[in-house]
């Protein structure tokens, strides 16, 4: 996210929002006809695997994935440097995820061709960050409102949530943001984050309180306990459930129209539950506005790294089939 000013992600909500009839299927562009993108994840992902593949597709070019350790060359002992510089051959654009933090950057520094971090085990998730901010611009802007002066309240766990860590760096840019931060002590946000906000002139609160943590926010962003960065699933369990957000939570404790976040999956079994399904038909429920959200930013990130966004349009043309508006 240090990559990033107000500058550049403007630039990248300006393309995104041109995406629209593209990601609605009611046009089709060739522009990246012949390209092909290195779908590289060493970790189990649905939504950001198939978004950026999605994305890629949807401007017209191909797909080439790994979807784990096991199936690529890495499991036989191949180094980073390797694998980059092979896969970096066959691909014009790679994104990758791997367990390991800074694994992606070690990753790039080898590649001979743009790489995407789709994230690096408890450390960014930086797309999905955008895809978050889009988010609560849209959302806010409906109520007339902006980032700036933003009241967020993020929930669950802040020390293994690489979406938050990500979401967290990136509001900062903004002015006046007040973040209070929901968690068991023991998965609070790290300081280094904190120290960050606090230095950018934003107010954080830091509490173990749910009712009282959601009470006056924009937005609440839940989030599930990351078990697969804990020691031991033993561990994990221990913090599955503490803090489950209902519809009953939500009209007793949440100010109206206040905005529920959750970068997904959320953990629908009984003894997680932080996202209950009762929440489905709540209008300010974006979870699944947020996925969507996804494609156009992945698309904008993809028009902007290969310097085509102002060139989709020259092979745009209308679809001969039709489908039901999305955005």
């Amino acid at each position: 996210m240090s990559q990033f000013d107000r500058h550049a992600i403007d630039q990248v909500f300006a393309a995104a929002d041109s995406m629209v009839p593209f990601a609605n299927r009611q046009r089709v562009t060739r522009v990246l006809e012949g390209a092909i993108l290195g779908n590289m994840f060493f970790e189990p992902s649905t939504r950001t695997r198939v978004s950026f593949g999605c994305a890629w597709n949807l401007l017209g070019g191909e797909v080439r994935e790994t979807a784990e350790i096991k199936t690529s060359a890495i499991a036989k002992g191949e180094s980073f440097y390797d694998t980059a510089r092979v896969l970096s051959g066959y691909s014009d654009v790679i994104v990758m995820r791997h367990q390991i933090e800074g694994s992606v950057e070690e990753f790039a520094s080898a590649s001979r061709v743009p790489v995407i971090n789709g994230g690096d085990g408890s450390n960014e998730h930086p797309s999905q960050a955008l895809l978050d901010l889009y988010t609560i611009r849209k959302e806010v802007s409906d109520r007339g409102k902006g980032v700036d002066n933003l009241r967020i309240a993020l929930i669950g766990d802040l020390r293994y949530g690489r979406a938050v860590h990500s979401l967290c760096k990136l509001l900062t840019l903004y002015d006046n943001v007040h973040f209070t931060l929901v968690s068991p002590p023991e998965l609070s946000l790290g300081d280094e984050y904190i120290e960050e906000m606090r230095g950018a002139g934003h107010e954080v609160v830091e509490s173990s309180d749910l009712q009282a943590g959601i009470s006056h926010a924009d937005i609440l962003y839940v989030t599930r306990t990351q078990e697969e960065r804990f020691p031991t699933q033993e561990e994990a369990e221990r913090y599955k459930g503490l803090f489950r957000l209902n519809q009953s939570v939500y009209t007793e404790y949440c100010e109206p129209n206040t905005v529920i976040m959750h970068p997904l999956p959320r953990d629908s079994r009984g003894n997680a539950n932080e996202l209950d399904n009762d929440l489905n038909e709540n209008p300010n429920l974006a979870i699944f506005r947020q996925t969507d959200n996804g494609v156009l930013i992945r698309m904008a990130l993809f028009s902007l790294i290969l310097d085509v966004a102002d060139k989709v349009e020259d092979t745009a043309r209308d679809v001969s089939w039709y489908t039901a508006k999305r955005f």
